[in-house]
């Protein structure tokens, strides 16, 4: 389906946390300068899930993605990068044919 990173993993919980939320949604939603863009949302409680969702325990909350959004993005591998000048969520997903250069939005 698709990989979470250890650090990824760490910094979803540390959002839900800091943010008082149950878990974080992905989405694939079009647009973007590529074409379709990767869409983050809080999630207060199970109850807000779709029948198609698919959800990653991640310890203490929960990585939900989109049903509808899964085909764009089976087999990513995510990632977070802390760096000096700045810290993001790294997508390497194989399904993407380009993307942009800031890494939020790809062509599929």
């Amino acid at each position: 389906m698709i990989s979470v990173t250890e650090s990824a993993t760490k910094q979803i919980n540390d959002l839900c946390e800091s943010n008082n939320k149950w878990g974080v949604k992905l989405a694939v939603k079009g647009g973007g300068c590529a074409g379709f863009s990767y869409d983050w949302s809080f999630v207060d409680s199970e109850a807000e899930l779709l029948d198609d969702d698919e959800v990653i325990d991640t310890g203490s909350k929960k990585f939900i993605i989109d049903g509808m959004s899964l085909m764009y993005i089976l087999g990513t591998e995510l990632d977070y990068k802390r760096e000096i000048f700045g810290s993001s969520f790294v997508f390497e997903n194989p399904n993407a044919t380009s993307s942009c250069g800031c890494g939020t939005s790809f062509a599929f």
